[in-house]
């Protein structure tokens, strides 16, 4: 178990190193840097700023020297320091920008992961059970309809209906008197309030998706000889259920958590711009607008950390409900 363990953590590290590397390289792709985005910031408002001045920002920040180099200093920075960087567009530490607003994020996608699998497996679960129901088809008509509907355009629909029929904005995550606050009872409860339109948002398309998934492994497991056997022993329906299909069914499901954990971080900037969220998706992609490298790769460095640990909580969950998989 020990030797698994360490094995599964090098392995983690390797990637990550490997992930870093990729995403620095991608984003030392574009064109330009950002002193060139500065420029043309300054130029838009009509001030002047000479090729000197320009060079002399490069050499401040370090991003005149080639991107080996540049990622070399980064690296070691958070391997000997656990230090990013430094945002240029922020002009402070990129740990600092970032722990501002990475609690809001994990919560946002710890509850929708919850709100995935809370509401999907239930449903998926009655579906199959009462197949080609009135209840079947209307779970199947919203599944095709979360399907396909993108989240931003979910988000904006959501939107719109609060503000037209509640007479309330549902952008953000908090009140404008409590955006600044500091953290409260009080404060908390107005965060709960607004927190479910993100969840709906981010895991509309997930929560479809599992459904089908659910229903599809239950009806497969539904046909088969031993719960035909089980059922002619005189073993209640209910326990026979739970006690065998859904224990049978439910291991492809809960091997994915990393998968949908990446799938709720992905839609998350779209969304966070669109609803006005204070978490690291606006961050993120307003980095990559500005060239904002070591803030860009930090981020990316995170994202990828989040799924990587998300795969290796699913494996443990696998032992877990299934006790023929052994950690060996």
């Amino acid at each position: 178990m020990i030797r698994l363990l360490a094995q599964r953590l090098l392995y983690m590290a390797l990637t990550l190193w490997l992930v870093s590397v990729v995403a620095f390289v991608l984003i030392q792709l574009p064109p330009g840097d950002y002193a060139e985005t500065y420029l043309t910031e300054k130029q838009q408002s009509g001030a002047a700023v000479s090729q000197e001045e320009l060079q002399n920002m490069r050499q401040l920040l370090g991003i005149d020297r080639p991107w080996h180099a540049q990622y070399l200093s980064w690296a070691t920075g958070i391997v000997t320091r656990g230090d990013f960087g430094y945002s240029f567009e922020w002009r402070r530490p990129v740990t600092e920008v970032i722990g501002e607003r990475l609690p809001l994020t994990l919560v946002i996608a710890s509850c929708t992961l919850v709100f995935m699998y809370a509401v999907s497996l239930p449903i998926g679960i009655y579906s199959a059970v009462r197949q080609y129901s009135i209840a079947d088809h209307a779970f199947s008509l919203v599944g095709y309809v979360g399907l396909a509907t993108p989240n931003f355009l979910l988000a904006l629909v959501l939107m719109y209906m609060g503000q037209q029929w509640f007479g309330q904005s549902v952008g953000g995550l908090f009140s404008p008197q409590y955006a600044e606050a500091p953290w409260s009872l009080d404060r908390l409860v107005d965060l709960a309030a607004h927190l479910w339109v993100p969840i709906v948002v981010l895991g509309m398309a997930g929560t479809a998706n599992l459904i089908r998934s659910m229903r599809a492994l239950m009806l497969d497991e539904l046909g088969k000889m031993y719960v035909v056997a089980a059922r002619a022993s005189g073993l209640s329906p209910l326990r026979l259920l739970l006690k065998y299909p859904v224990r049978m069914a439910i291991n492809p499901i809960v091997a994915t958590l990393g998968w949908r954990l990446t799938f709720v971080i992905s839609g998350a900037p779209i969304v966070g711009v669109v609803m006005a969220l204070p978490d690291t998706g606006p961050l993120f992609l307003h980095a990559l607008l500005n060239q904002d490298m070591q803030l860009a790769g930090a981020m990316v460095f995170i994202y990828c950390a989040l799924t990587i640990l998300g795969t290796f909580v699913s494996d443990l969950l696998l032992v877990v409900v299934d006790p023929r998989i052994k950690m060996s």
